[in-house]
This record gives structure tokens, sequence and C-alpha cells, in this order.
């Protein structure tokens, strides 16, 4: 059996460029199987916020890997996973990609910021010195190889937009994390710009022809407001082979619980009766049918006594009790 590790890689090599929705839940993740994603993006930025926290360094290594572990039983896609800057320094990185490991989840990327780390779209990020970074980035890629040879490490550099930071270090620190032995590199970029990230991806071609790149295609940025906005298979064809939106999900649901709790708070119980007739035929109409309770029931029936019983002698949705 493949491990979701070695799933990802193929599909790396198999798809032109592999892309994604970030999610925060497991719910979120079976709804991504559901309707034909190859993988999923387990966004911290998107735990953070569904927490209630801002993503400047609040969430923990123990919280992150809890949740991954959840989303990586509750779906049979590849996952890969935020772990912001490892949780400290290089010795903390490695008990980092221990933990991510036991989650089943197929990778993780790892970032060159200092702690405390912050959204790379927040202005204020600072970054490691060059030798302690690729120490860290050493470090996962030794207890990789050592628990499981096919979890994938994504390295992620902040030096672009960073205090005193350039492209020609990002591209820099690109170089040095791929020879340290990850398997992809993603340069956070501070705008939607096509320059920095055609520069990036030439550069990286030059040393490392046929290393992965991954991207951001980032919920902060304006897309449709651009006159030229990069599009998935432009993308994939400069190398960006796996492409995410990491607030996909939270944005899509934050607009649509705002809109409708504000209903309800306007029109109490005739926005219920709104939402009835709004998902009348859709997918999501049943919450039983999205959380499978007719699976596990089926499950109940083969493997607990009685089950069959209980179920004639009460009351369920949709379902009358029989008559004895």
């Amino acid at each position: 059996m493949n491990s979701m590790g070695r799933k990802f890689r193929e599909l790396l090599k198999d798809e032109d460029y592999l892309f994604t929705a970030g999610v925060y839940s497991p719910l979120d993740a079976q709804i991504a199987a559901r309707v034909g994603l190859k993988s999923v993006y387990m966004s911290g930025y998107s735990v953070a916020l569904a927490n209630g926290w801002p993503d400047m360094g609040f969430i923990t290594m123990t919280e992150m890997t809890r949740l991954a572990s959840m989303i990586a039983s509750a779906t049979s896609l590849p996952i890969i996973a935020d772990a912001d800057d490892g949780y400290g320094n290089a010795l903390s990185t490695i008990r980092t990609v221990q933990e991510y490991v036991k989650t089943g989840v197929a990778g993780i990327h790892i970032e060159d910021q200092r702690f405390p780390k912050r959204c790379g779209h927040i202005a204020g990020k600072t970054i490691l010195p060059r030798e302690e970074a690729i120490g860290k980035f050493r470090a996962a890629v030794d207890t990789r190889r050592r628990l499981d040879p096919d979890f994938v490490l994504i390295a992620r550099t902040d030096a672009y937009g960073a205090v005193g930071g350039s492209l020609e270090e990002a591209i820099w620190r690109g170089r040095a994390y791929a020879d340290a032995g990850v398997d992809l590199v993603w340069c956070e970029l501070s705008n939607a710009s096509r320059e920095p990230a055609i520069a990036f991806a030439k550069a990286m071609r030059q040393t490392h022809p046929r290393l992965p790149l991954a991207f951001n295609y980032s919920s902060s940025f304006k897309w449709s407001a651009d006159p030229n906005p990069f599009l998935f298979r432009e993308l994939g064809e400069l190398g960006y082979k796996f492409i995410f939106i990491t607030l996909f999900a939270a944005h899509a649901a934050m607009y649509g619980v705002w809109n409708a709790m504000e209903d309800l708070v306007k029109n109490q119980e005739q926005a219920q009766w709104t939402l009835e007739r709004t998902k009348t035929g859709h997918p999501t109409e049943s919450h039983h049918v999205m959380a499978r309770v007719d699976h596990f029931k089926q499950l109940e029936t083969r493997y607990i006594p009685g089950t069959e019983e209980r179920y004639r002698s009460s009351d369920g949705f949709g379902e009358e009790r029989k008559a004895a």
C-alpha cells in the first residue's frame, strides 16, 4: 500500500500541475475529495482564524498535529500541512517532523522565519540567518530519511518580503534549501505581480531544473482585479507544480455563514426556511449525508449485536418506528 507521501509524489509526476484549496477541518477535506480535488492543503492561517487567533505564532505544534491527524483520518487524499517555522530551532524541528509523520499527512512545509512567525502577508517578518535556516532544513531532511523516506518536505523562504529581504536573497535560500535535500521550494511573494514569480522560477530552473516548486495563490491578493492574473496552467509551465489557495475554504465559509447569520438577525425563523430552500437538492442538503451516518450505521449492524432491533424500536430523522 502506498504511503500518502508516495501518493503525493506520484501526483506531482503525473499531473501538469497539482492545485488545491486550503482547509481547516476534516469536513472541508471530505468535501474536497467529493468534489474531485486530488490533494488537500491544511492552512495554518485558516486553523488560527478558526480558533480565534491571527496567524502570528499563537497556534502550537501540538494543536496543529492533532488537527492534522483528524483530517488525515477523514480522507484518503494526500495532505500537505503547514508546520510554520518548525516551532523552534533545528532540534524542535526534529520533533515537529516526528510528530507530523505520525499523523498520516503526506508532508509539511517549514519556513525560515524567526519566532514568533507570522503570515507571509503581514508586515514585520524577520528571517533566520542563512546557516541557521539551512541547519533546520538539514535536520528535517535527516529526520524524514530515518522515519519515512516518502514524507514530503517543502521549504518556504520568506526572504523576499522580510525585513532587509530581496528576491536575490530568496533565490539564494531556495537553492541552498534544495541542496539540503527538501522536495519542493516555495518562495512567499508579496503581491500578484508576475515578475518576481517568473524570476524566481527561472533562477531555480537554472540550478535545479527538476525540482518542483510550490506556489501560494494567496487569498490576500486581488487576482480578480489584476489585468493579467496568473493562470494555474501558466504557473505549472514555470515549474510551480503544487499550487494552493491557502484560505479558500475559510473565505467561502466566512462569506456563507456571515450572510446566513445576518439573515437570521433580520428575519428570524424565515432565515432557516430560506437556507433550507437554498440547499434543496444540493449535495450538502443533509447533514446526515455529509456526516456519513449511513456508512456508520452499516458498521454498527455488522459489528454490534442488537443494532437492527434498536433501529426498529426507535425514531430517527426520515425514519418511522416500525410497529412490533
